[in-house]
């Protein structure tokens, strides 16, 4: 990363001052070493405990298939991962392969950060079609790989329905924003067991997006832009607040925060919004109960092509040495295609990227997973109008939001107010980026 970007980087993570000392602690370049015939390469993920233990097998098993290659893995959480990470590109120190979190991909981007990856003879790039490939591309530019893919989804408690001799609304014209806040309340004022229609999660970001989609906006346009008005997150909140006021959705206090807790809320509620990803491993908190999964309820006169996918992405490191861009290829080839790593770490993140290994999944998925993929190919046949990632200057957006969702939700603001701070803070620290 050059003089110029790192400054630039610095100020749009708000690193600013702090650069000096950070640069001091970190030291320049201080990639790993390499010597004895082996090719050291340097990985950063994030996850919980179980994702670092399967990636540490899966790597295990990388290295006994590539002898030469030795992976070097940097893994925390996902705060204390961006946290690092904005410490290393801010030194010049970063892993030659690094996950990138949501909100930072075109500030990474603006900073220099991403090789191209359409030149890398040790990168097989044959099970994705043309369509695919320029798909991921940034700026043009074929600079970063989705490693999973996720949507949103609403995820509900079918043993709950059963227990109660109901059924949810079928997956038709029927499946509206109404009529589901309209069923939420009817069920948490009937249900036997004095359960919530669903978990207050107006902070959720793809349910959010699926939200302004329908209303033909967008989180980000195509020049960096928040593509949504106050219109758009007022309309959002108040959706949720009809719920909270009818008392069919948990309090803040109830789930423990704006981000409900699953393990704590998990038995108490129909329902919850989310990626669909997350039924991977937030069913099996509960394994007493079956969980099923539905796409995001429609508006009668959705905008076209609202449908979308959210890519979670991975890259090689713009500045990594010349000898060892092949073993970082190999390493990246091994994250997307292989059939082996994907039965080690599982679905957890997400449905593979790749359509072969797509397919494969359900050879061991679990029946959970098996829903999960199942609305990733709902959602790759949609008809889907293009999406934009997060812009430089947007990774403070969903602290944003939840400071909104708070006052709302709180009362110590109202909807109007709260979401034109929104908006107007979001714009803020998009135009301070730039």
């Amino acid at each position: 990363m050059n003089d110029m970007n790192r400054r630039s980087f610095m100020k749009t993570t708000g690193l600013g001052v702090l650069g000096a000392s950070v640069l001091a602690a970190c030291g320049e370049g201080s990639s790993s070493a390499q010597g004895g015939g082996t090719t050291e390469v340097r990985f950063a993920w994030w996850g919980g405990t179980e994702r670092q233990q399967m990636y540490n097998d899966a790597l295990d098993l990388f290295e006994k298939q590539n002898s030469g290659i030795t992976v070097l893995p940097e893994f925390a959480d996902y705060d204390a991962y961006q946290e690092r990470m904005v410490t290393q590109m801010a030194a010049g120190d970063v892993p030659e392969v690094f996950w990138i979190p949501s909100a930072q991909v075109l500030t990474y981007h603006a900073a220099g950060l991403y090789r191209p990856l359409d030149d890398l003879e040790a990168l097989d790039l044959s099970d994705f079609s043309e369509a695919d490939l320029e798909s991921f591309k940034l700026h043009g530019e074929l600079n970063t790989m989705p490693k999973s893919l996720s949507s949103p989804a609403l995820r509900y408690n079918q043993t709950f329905l059963e227990d109660e001799g109901l059924e949810m609304l079928p997956d038709d014209e029927g499946w509206t924003w109404d009529a589901l806040s309209e069923y939420l309340i009817d069920y948490t004022n009937n249900n036997a067991q004095g359960r919530k229609g669903t978990t207050y999660n107006a902070q959720t970001d793809l349910c959010f997006e699926a939200w302004l989609r329908q209303h033909g906006q967008q989180l980000w346009t195509a020049d960096g832009e928040a593509g949504f008005d106050v219109d758009g997150v007022a309309g959002w909140f108040e959706w949720w607040e009809t719920l909270r006021k009818a008392g069919a959705a948990t309090s803040l206090s109830e789930q423990e925060g704006p981000a409900p807790e699953w393990p704590v809320v998990g038995d108490k509620v129909l329902a919850t919004f989310g990626n669909s990803n997350h039924i991977a491993d937030e069913a099996a908190m509960y394994p007493d109960y079956e969980f099923l999964l539905r796409r995001m309820p429609v508006l009668p006169d959705a905008e076209a092509g609202h449908r979308f996918i959210y890519l979670s992405r991975l890259a090689m490191y713009q500045d990594t040495e010349d000898s060892r861009i092949e073993a970082t290829a190999k390493l990246i080839d091994f994250n997307i295609n292989a059939s082996d790593m994907l039965q080690i770490v599982g679905l957890s993140a997400g449905a593979p990227p790749n359509p072969r290994l797509l397919q494969e999944a359900y050879e061991t998925a679990t029946p959970d997973e098996e829903k999960m993929l199942a609305i990733i190919e709902e959602e790759q046949a949609a008809e889907r109008r293009p999406r934009y990632e997060s812009p430089a200057g947007s990774s403070t957006w969903r602290i944003i939001m939840t400071r909104g969702v708070e006052e709302v939700a709180l009362e110590r603001s109202s909807i109007s107010d709260a979401a034109t701070r929104v908006v107007e803070d979001i714009r803020a620290a998009l135009a301070e980026a730039r």
